[in-house]
């Protein structure tokens, strides 16, 4: 079944009926609705950069403009780095390592002991935007979480020509 482009971006914003919904997600995929997905994201972002690949919610590998590299972006148009570096590492970032800030999360007593876990919360400097949280131990570096093989995401997955990059 193929779905228009007004239906996937109902889906983007969450206003979708659940059983469209239901049946979008559980069937296989129909040709052609990763570049109706990007349509939608492009839609709602205010820059020209082109969306190669979405990595969370309001943040995304795009193709810049001028030099076509590839880096990673939010929705507002925070530019953090290159594709493959750690984004977290140029994000605001705010640490819960004390039991105070630890009960702005839960109940007194059932929050985790700051000597063996910490919240880390990742946000876009520009917009305030929160992108991740971990909980790591305290020592514990920042984890990487992924980085995605986009050239055989578009040649085996989505069977697209790979965006070209610098």
């Amino acid at each position: 079944m193929s779905y228009t482009k007004e239906q996937i971006a109902n889906l983007v914003d969450g206003k979708l009926d659940w059983e469209t919904t239901f049946r979008m997600l559980s069937m296989p995929k129909d040709q052609g609705r990763f570049a109706k997905y990007l349509a939608a994201l492009q839609a709602r972002v205010n820059y020209a950069d082109k969306i190669v690949l979405p990595l969370s919610l309001h943040m995304n590998i795009v193709q810049r403009a001028g030099d076509k590299r590839w880096v990673i972006k939010c929705d507002c148009g925070h530019e953090f780095c290159d594709h493959n570096e750690n984004w977290k590492l140029h994000a605001a970032i705010y640490v819960r390592d004390t039991e105070e800030a630890m009960t702005d999360v839960y109940p007194k007593l059932m929050a985790p002991d700051t000597q063996w876990q910490v919240y880390r919360e990742y946000y876009c400097p520009k917009c305030g935007t929160m992108h991740d949280v971990e909980a790591p131990t305290p020592w514990y570096p920042v984890i990487h979480d992924f980085e995605p093989d986009i050239e055989a995401f578009y040649r085996d997955w989505v069977n697209l020509p790979v965006p070209e990059r610098a």
